[in-house]
C-alpha cells in the first residue's frame, strides 16, 4: 500500500522538524499509542493496540528515523509484532517546506505492508486502514503543534465563555512562550 499526501501546518520547519523527533509528540500522535520511548539517533520503542475490521492486536516494535536533513526532511521507518495478527511495517518520507504565509508544507510518501492474520482480511480493508492511519498520525501532529482547531462561529466553546482563551500548541506548550 503507497499513498501521498500533503497539509500546511501554521509554524516554522524548525517547528515540525522538533515536534516529530519528540517521543511524548509522537505517542500523542500515533493513534492507538501507549508508550513511545527512545530517540531519534538511537531509535524508538513503542507500543501501538489497533483494532483492523475484526482483529485486535498490540504491536510492539521499532521506530527509526532516517536521511535526516535538520528542517526539511527525514524518514521514519517502523516495524510491529502483533502476535497471532501478524506483523506490520512501513515507512513514510516526510519532507518540509516553508510557505509564503510563514508555515510548513508538510508532504508524505507513505509504504505499509503487513502479514498474518491481518493480511487475510483483503488488501481493500488493510489499504483503507493505513490511509487512515496515516492521515490520523498527521492531523494530530498538526494539532499538537497548532493546538486545536478553533470552534465554529456560534459553537459551544463560545456559549460556556471560553472565547477568548488562546488555543496553546505543542511548543507554547513546553516552552510556556506565548
Amino acid at each position: 500500500m503507497q499513498l501521498s499526501d500533503e497539509r500546511e501546518i501554521q509554524a516554522a520547519p524548525a517547528v515540525v522538524y522538533a515536534a516529530i523527533l519528540d517521543p511524548e509528540v509522537l505517542k500523542a500522535c500515533v493513534p492507538g499509542a501507549s508508550e513511545v520511548e527512545g530517540t531519534p539517533e538511537e531509535g524508538y520503542t513503542a507500543t501501538v493496540t489497533q483494532k483492523v475490521g475484526p482483529v485486535k492486536a498490540t504491536f510492539k516494535g521499532q521506530v527509526s528515523m532516517s536521511d535526516m536533513v535538520e528542517n526539511e526532511a527525514l524518514t521514519i521507518t517502523g516495524e510491529g509484532k502483533g502476535g497471532a495478527a501478524g506483523f506490520a511495517k512501513g515507512g513514510a518520507r516526510v519532507t518540509l517546506s516553508p510557505t509564503e504565509s510563514g508555515g510548513t508544507l508538510l508532504a508524505y510518501d507513505v509504504e505499509a505492508k503487513v502479514g498474518g492474520k491481518l493480511a487475510q482480511l483483503g488488501s481493500r480493508l488493510i489499504d483503507g486502514f493505513a490511509k487512515k492511519m496515516a492521515d490520523q498520525f498527521f492531523v494530530n501532529l498538526q494539532e499538537q503543534i497548532e493546538g486545536p482547531a478553533e470552534p465554529e462561529e456560534g459553537a459551544e466553546a463560545a456559549e460556556d465563555g471560553e472565547a477568548g482563551e488562546e488555543k496553546k500548541g505543542w511548543l507554547k506548550r513546553i516552552t510556556g512562550r506565548d
